[in-house]
C-alpha cells in the first residue's frame, strides 16, 4: 500500500540549510511517487530508509564531440519524425567531469538514505560507464560487476560491431550478508526495447521485473529518476513524472 501522510513524513528530515518545499506526492499499489527536485528529496530523506536503489539517470551520452552531446535527448536517443516526437527530458547535456561530479553527489546522498547492505542498480552505457564507477565508489558504494541488457537488435554498422547493449552498473552500502533472502540472479538480461513508449529511453518493464530481484521480499526501493515510471509498475500501476519514486517488493 502507498505510505499515509504520516508515514511518509516520517521518512523526511528537514534540511538545517534549505526550507523544504511543500511535497506533492501520489501513491498505489505498493509505490508512492514524490514530485520535486530530485537533489533535494534525496537529501531530505532520514538515514536508512530504503533497501535498494535502482534507477536510470541521464547518461549525459550520445556522441563523441561535444556538439553531438549536446543535442536534444530526442534527436540523440530517438529516430522519431518531429510530430511524434516525445518529450525531451533535463539533464543529459553535461560534459563528462560535470556529470561525474552531478553523479558523485546524488550517488552519495541516496546511500545515506538506504540502510547498511542496501543495493544500488544504475543503468548507464558505454561511453559513461567508467565515470559512473567512478561516480560510485566515490560516494562510497562497494561496486560489485556490471550487468549486461541485451537489446538484440541495433542498427547495423558495417566493418563495426553491433551496438546492442546497455549495461548496469551494480554495488552495496557495505557488506551483504549472503542469509538474504534473494536467489541466484543472472547477469545478462535479453529483452527488446519497448515497442509503444512514453518516454525517449524507457526500459523494458520485463528487464525492470528481473532487476528488482535483486531486493528482499518487502525491501523498499527508491527510483530518483522516475522517468516512465517502469520501476513502479513492477509493483503497482505507475506514473510518468519527475522526481522520486518508491516501492516495495512483493
Amino acid at each position: 500500500m502507498p505510505l499515509t501522510e504520516t508515514e511518509l513524513l516520517q521518512t523526511i528530515r528537514p534540511h538545517p540549510l534549505e526550507a523544504m518545499p511543500p511535497l506533492k506526492h501520489k501513491g498505489g499499489d505498493g509505490w508512492t511517487i514524490l514530485q520535486g527536485d530530485t537533489l533535494s528529496l534525496i537529501r531530505a530523506f532520514e538515514p536508512g530508509v530504503f533497501d535498494a536503489v535502482i534507477t536510470d539517470p541521464p547518461y549525459a551520452s550520445g556522441g563523441a564531440k561535444p556538439s553531438e552531446k549536446s543535442r536534444t535527448t530526442n534527436q540523440k536517443y530517438s529516430s522519431m519524425a518531429a510530430d511524434r516526437a516525445l518529450p525531451d527530458f533535463d539533464g543529459d547535456q553535461k560534459d563528462q567531469r560535470s556529470w561525474t561530479r552531478w553523479c558523485a553527489e546524488w550517488l552519495s546522498d541516496a546511500r545515506r538514505a538506504c540502510k547498511p547492505g542496501a543495493v544500488l542498480v544504475v543503468f548507464i552505457d558505454w561511453r559513461m560507464a567508467p565515470a559512473l564507477a567512478d561516480a560510485v565508489q566515490w560516494a562510497g558504494w562497494i561496486w560489485r560487476g556490471t550487468l549486461v541488457w541485451d537489446k538484440i537488435t541495433s542498427r547495423p554498422q558495417r566493418g563495426r560491431f553491433r551496438q546492442q547493449s546497455e549495461f548496469a552498473l551494480w554495488a552495496s552500502n557495505g557488506p551483504m550478508a549472503l542469509t538474504r533472502p534473494v536467489g541466484c540472479l543472472p547477469g545478462v538480461f535479453r529483452y527488446p526495447n519497448p515497442q509503444h513508449r512514453i518516454h525517449v529511453t524507457e526500459k523494458p518493464l520485463p528487464l525492470m521485473r528481473d532487476i528488482v530481484h535483486i531486493t528482499e521480499p518487502g525491501g523498499r526501493i527508491l527510483d530518483p529518476f522516475a522517468g516512465s515510471g517502469r520501476a513502479g509498475r513492477v509493483r503497482g500501476r505507475g506514473h510518468r513524472g519527475d522526481g522520486c519514486l518508491f516501492q516495495a517488493r512483493l
